[in-house]
């Protein structure tokens, strides 16, 4: 839980009642009905309608501004299902320990930085923004074990150090698009994490220091 007497607090005490209970249930079943769609009727091609384009958008087609946000993984069953459970798990614990309104404006501030470098660059995708749930919920729940393909037991704080692995090589090689998006779901981690990070490197220093002291 956040801070009382924090700007959090205070937003929430003014507009709390219009946060959206259970979010990530609501995208993921959405993403589930899009991803059916577009496997039942190949013809009407949903994805490609509702991804983000400022070419599009250009030509009137504003509902691409939003609906990005809602589009599955383009990957195969098998992985979809894996993923929004994902999406549906951390997201939920997110919210467990947030509360709702934090995790809303969490997922709000994201969503906005993404669109922003949207219209910069040109293009948009929900993945690192959703990505970024899943840095959160690894430093929340460090030792949370998952079960990776349903089998293998790995805990949280051993996939975040792949996926921050996956962000340096995508710095290196990935397109501008690519990297900005990166760069937003990175500063909307520090917004809200920015404090735990000082405190886990003045840790890891006091930590060292002691061992230092011991030779």
């Amino acid at each position: 839980m956040y801070q009382k007497r924090g700007l959090l607090w205070k937003l929430e005490r003014k507009i709390g009642k219009i946060a959206i209970r259970n979010l990530m249930t609501y995208i993921v079943i959405t993403m589930g009905v899009i991803f059916a769609v577009d496997i039942i009727m190949p013809h009407i091609n949903l994805y490609e309608l509702l991804m983000f384009s400022t070419h599009h958008i250009m030509q009137g087609e504003i509902w691409r501004v939003i609906t990005f946000i809602f589009l599955p993984p383009n990957a195969q069953l098998i992985f979809i299902i894996f993923a929004l459970y994902f999406y549906y798990l951390i997201g939920g614990g997110l919210e467990n320990e947030w509360g709702s309104f934090k995790f809303n404006v969490f997922y709000l501030c994201g969503m906005l930085g993404t669109i922003a470098a949207g219209l910069i660059t040109g293009f948009a995708t929900n993945f690192y923004l959703n990505l970024s749930l899943f840095f959160a919920f690894a430093i929340l729940y460090p030792n949370f074990e998952v079960r990776l393909f349903l089998i293998l037991p790995v805990k949280m704080k051993w996939l975040a150090l792949l996926n921050i692995a996956f962000y340096v090589y995508q710095l290196v090689v990935g397109t501008w698009s690519d990297r900005v998006a990166l760069l937003v779901s990175i500063a909307n981690l520090g917004l809200f994490f920015g404090k735990d990070f000082v405190k886990i490197i003045q840790r890891w220093h006091r930590k060292n220091k002691w061992k230092r002291g011991l030779r």
